[in-house]
């Protein structure tokens, strides 16, 4: 093996020599210093290790499984105060919902009975307004002919 000086590198362990102000390795010593270049690249594979079959595979999923429900069996379970306090705070949760729910209805209710309350007044007062045009028209009118036929009675009165 190589005699480490100031300017090399140790990696997993084996000293890389550095080159004319570089961090170079030699191949060889680089694929010594890595475990998996050792062996077979598949013995040291992440997904296959040690080259297990399918059965220790499974089995391996099985015991995972088994401790997961373990885990979970042998956790703490919340008494009955804690889960009544809980399930009461969500009921009053709920319950102020609810209201929050019924009260933007309301509000929404009295709105639209509001503006169509407002609609109707204003479609009462157009309504209002055109009926006093139109009596105002008949009455001008009315006074347009009284006049005309008191031009024509006085005409007529005249000629005799």
């Amino acid at each position: 093996m190589l005699q480490p000086c100031s300017s090399d590198m140790t990696l997993f362990g084996v000293v890389l020599p550095a080159q004319h102000g570089q961090i170079r390795a030699n191949r060889r010593d680089l694929r010594r210093a890595i475990p998996a270049f050792n062996l077979t690249r598949d013995r040291f594979s992440l997904k296959n290790y040690a080259n297990p079959s399918f059965a220790d595979r499974n089995k391996n999923a099985a015991e995972a499984k088994k401790k997961l429900l373990e885990k979970f069996k042998n956790a703490p379970k919340p008494d009955e105060a804690q889960l009544a306090a809980r399930r009461a705070e969500r009921e009053a949760a709920d319950k102020a919902r609810e209201a929050r729910r019924i009260e933007r209805e309301r509000v929404k209710a009295e709105e639209k009975a509001r503006k169509e309350a407002e609609l109707a007044e204003k479609a009462a007062a157009e309504l209002a307004a055109e009926k006093a045009a139109a009596d105002a028209l008949v009455a001008e009118e009315a006074a347009k002919k009284a006049a005309r036929d008191e031009r024509y009675a006085a005409r007529k009165a005249r000629k005799r």
